[in-house]
């Protein structure tokens, strides 16, 4: 998230002319498990207030799992803790979360039967699938590449996702997950596997970037990223 978000916001301003800055505070993470995952989401405010300290006009939670990982629906919670916090440091500010991204822009999408990557182990993996059908969304198939390594999950290839992605059993989605984590790279895959493969690839991190950019009022105008944030496909959000 912190290499793919200033790139696609350095296209959209590119695109648009609107200026942009980006801030960031890191909640630690080694091991990618169930107990450090619930550590991180406690730091969650601490960061927030951090953040908010630069009158930040969006923040956006970045770990998907972490937020997963405390059961279905906690994506609103959070949302919730990190806006309070931000306000309580006299800076209020509209706050997303990756999780509640992906469930959102599938859901406009209106994508009933989808497709996804993940770089977790089995457990993990396991628990992102049940939360994203427990927003009324099926996982028809999955590939995890059980990485338990925060730092290796960011070092894995991207150049790998679309032979990954024609692994896939496809019939009858909607839609592609590329990338269900922040931390796995993927942007430079998204426009190859859609273009591929015929169906809109989202990942984390662009659903994330959509999101940022809707609470901005900014229509988005982001080449080489997928149709999502190239403006051609309209999720249409529920309020």
């Amino acid at each position: 998230m912190e290499t793919e978000l200033p790139e696609l916001f350095r296209r959209q301003a590119e695109a648009t002319g609107h200026h942009y800055t980006f801030h960031s505070a890191r909640a630690a993470l080694k091991n990618v498990t169930r107990e450090e995952l619930a550590a991180m989401v406690s730091k969650a405010a601490d960061c927030a207030v951090a953040v908010s300290d630069a009158d930040v006009d969006v923040i956006a939670y970045a770990c998907l799992v972490a937020v997963m990982a405390q059961g279905p629906g906690a994506h609103a919670e959070s949302e919730s803790v990190i806006a309070e916090a931000a306000r309580s440091n006299g800076h209020p500010a509209p706050a997303v979360s990756s999780a509640g991204a992906l469930v959102r822009t599938l859901t406009g999408l209106g994508a009933r039967r989808v497709v996804m990557v993940t770089p977790y182990m089995p457990e993990l993996t396991r628990m992102v699938s049940d939360y994203i059908e427990g927003a009324g969304i099926e996982v028809h198939d999955v590939i995890g590449l059980e990485v338990a390594d925060n730092l290796e999950v960011g070092r894995l290839d991207p150049a790998q996702l679309p032979g990954i992605a024609r692994r896939l059993d496809r019939e009858g989605v909607d839609a592609v997950v590329l990338s269900a984590c922040v931390q796995m790279p993927s942007l430079a895959s998204v426009q190859p596997v859609e273009d591929e493969l015929g169906l809109p690839v989202v990942t984390a991190a662009t659903a994330t970037a959509h999101e940022i950019l809707k609470a901005l009022g900014h229509r988005p105008a982001i080449e080489g990223a997928g149709q999502l944030l190239a403006g051609t496909l309209v999720p249409h959000f529920s309020k």
